[in-house]
């Protein structure tokens, strides 16, 4: 079984692409950096099946007889999970799901370097060519679709257990409604063409002329 997981044309939302999202932990006082996003697709993409099964493989060898009561603990921590149902992302100001994330699965990914970009001929933007890199980065917004190369890796440490995602490589695929349109009533209709407003106290005064400059300060 393959480590790393193809997802196809998945819709992209939160993404930190070609600016990392920056962190301060405040015990350390360390900045974390990560580049990072979230995918959503249906419960029965290929690529949502594939990676449940990579991660129970690896909960299998990572746990061994334990795995199962420690997958049960993974899914009841939101926290200590990279993918669940996309109910489970509220909005705390609406109460109500994320755009597009009702009815859907979500997977989070990330990497403390920007993933590889691949340009929609196929062919990778080299390392060193950052602002293509970016450019190509920042084209992808919240609710376009996306191909992208992911790789699950087993949590445990002293921080606990739990299932993350390395964010390996990122294509745009093609436009969707991008999230959050829509939010704002139109109130166009509320308003007409602007006319000029008359002068309420008669034309401005002209400037008074500049003096005329001394003779000894005149230029010879």
């Amino acid at each position: 079984m393959s480590d790393v997981i193809f997802l196809s044309d998945v819709r992209l939302s939160f993404p930190h692409i070609a600016d990392p999202q920056r962190k301060v932990n405040e015990q350390t006082g360390k900045e974390r950096i990560s580049y990072n996003c979230e995918f959503l697709m249906p419960l029965n993409h290929a690529g949502f099946q594939q990676f449940m099964a990579r991660y129970a493989q690896l909960a299998q060898d990572t746990w061994k007889e334990h795995a199962q009561q420690v997958m049960q603990m993974i899914q009841a921590d939101r926290k200590s999970r990279c993918f669940g149902m996309g109910t489970e992302k509220v909005n705390k100001k609406t109460f109500k799901p994320y755009d597009g994330y009702d009815g859907n699965v979500f997977i989070t990914a990330g990497s403390d370097r920007m993933p590889q970009i691949i340009r929609q001929d196929g062919s990778p933007v080299e390392p060193g060519n950052v602002m293509e890199a970016q450019q190509l980065a920042r084209a992808m917004y919240g609710g376009c679709r996306v191909n992208a190369a992911i790789k699950p890796w087993p949590q445990k440490n002293t921080h606990g257990n739990g299932i993350r995602c390395d964010l390996i490589a990122l294509q745009f695929h093609k436009d969707d409604t991008a999230f959050g349109e829509g939010g704002s009533p139109d109130v166009t209709a509320m308003f007409g063409a602007v006319t000029a407003a008359p002068a309420m106290f008669g034309a401005a005064p002209a400037a008074p002329a500049m003096p005329a400059m001394p003779s000894f300060l005149t230029p010879q």
